[in-house]
């Protein structure tokens, strides 16, 4: 069982930045990749980013050049640039294998961008 809590969201001004943290507790050695994911309501989730155990990464083109993941022993989203779209709800995610479902999600944290 692995278990997630995001931390860092808030309020920013339109081309500011936030850092994202995703602190992971429980049996973590069994976790390969993990991720960032992003939900506004009434819209599906989203993908923001994703790192493997190795390092290797993965941004949706609308991150990529303004949001960096990178991971330790807690997982963290440096995001730059921010537009009032990147607002939602972002979580953090995890699971033990390299594809597939993830296996394990935090409760999130809010990110809003004004204008």
């Amino acid at each position: 069982q692995v278990w997630l809590v995001e931390s860092g969201g808030g309020l920013v001004q339109a081309g500011g930045s936030l850092r994202l943290s995703c602190a992971a507790s429980g049996t973590i050695f069994s976790i390969n990749t993990m991720g960032w994911y992003r939900q506004v309501p009434g819209k599906e989730r989203e993908l923001v980013a994703r790192i493997s155990s190795g390092g290797i990464t993965y941004y949706a083109d609308s991150m990529k050049g303004r949001f960096t993941i990178s991971r330790s022993d807690t997982l963290y989203l440096q995001m730059n640039s921010l537009k009032p779209e990147d607002t939602a709800m972002y979580y953090c995610a995890a699971r033990a294998s390299p594809a597939g479902p993830y296996d394990y999600w935090g409760q999130g944290t809010q990110v809003t961008v004004s204008s």
